[in-house]
């Protein structure tokens, strides 16, 4: 994979056809520290015992479009599978009803726990969802022996995300620059995905 030199005070050009955003680390040492919600009505948290990759994937699309995810669906589906049926990880779907609207993928690696995944579809917004969501995803993750829970979010996410985050008991501790082609340009996602990133088409040479 080619390298650029990052000029750490002022810009770096990036090669066409990439894109970049800043990620945020947000870490939480203790479940005291958690801000506790409960689930609107008519909403639940069901457990996925057996992922069906086919609906984690359609689930995913459904949050993800507008932000720019696209990890999981262009990863190879056995790889993915393989991934979600792992014992050390737990996959929690948001329900209303019968439909899923909000997944969380947790990640457990001894006594630490990544929050890989997480969000909910554009429909329930402001409801008050994804807190109670998240916090029943956190009472999860604070199971015996966890030590630290911790996460990511990016400048392509819901603007609101940063501070979502540190309202539901997390500190950021790290920032990152995540360098990728872009995935409009190479078919990927459709042209239509992440409409608040600019779609630079490379000039022909």
């Amino acid at each position: 994979m080619p390298t650029i030199e990052l000029d750490l005070d002022g810009y770096t050009d990036l090669p066409p056809g990439h894109i970049a955003n800043v990620v945020t680390y947000f870490e939480m040492r203790s479940p005291d520290e958690a801000g506790g919600y409960p689930l609107p009505a008519d909403f639940s948290v069901r457990r996925i015992e057996r992922p069906d990759v086919e609906a984690y994937r359609a689930l995913y699309r459904r949050i993800g479009h507008e932000w720019l995810w696209v990890s999981r669906i262009a990863m190879p589906e056995a790889e993915l599978a393989a991934i979600l049926r792992r014992p050390t990880t737990e996959l929690l779907f948001l329900m209303r009803g019968e439909e899923a609207v909000g997944l969380c993928e947790i990640h457990r690696l001894g006594t630490d726990v990544e929050i890989k995944m997480f969000g909910i579809v554009p429909e329930v917004q402001g409801t008050g969802a994804a807190k109670g969501f998240l916090s029943a995803a956190l009472d999860a993750a604070w199971q015996a022996p966890t030590e630290r829970v911790w996460l990511h979010t990016c400048s392509f996410d819901h603007p609101a995300a940063v501070h979502f985050y540190r309202r539901m008991g997390f500190t950021p501790f790290k920032f990152a620059i995540e360098v990728t082609p872009d995935p409009r340009l190479e078919g990927v996602l459709p042209e239509t995905a992440g409409p608040h990133v600019a779609l630079i088409r490379p000039k022909a040479e």
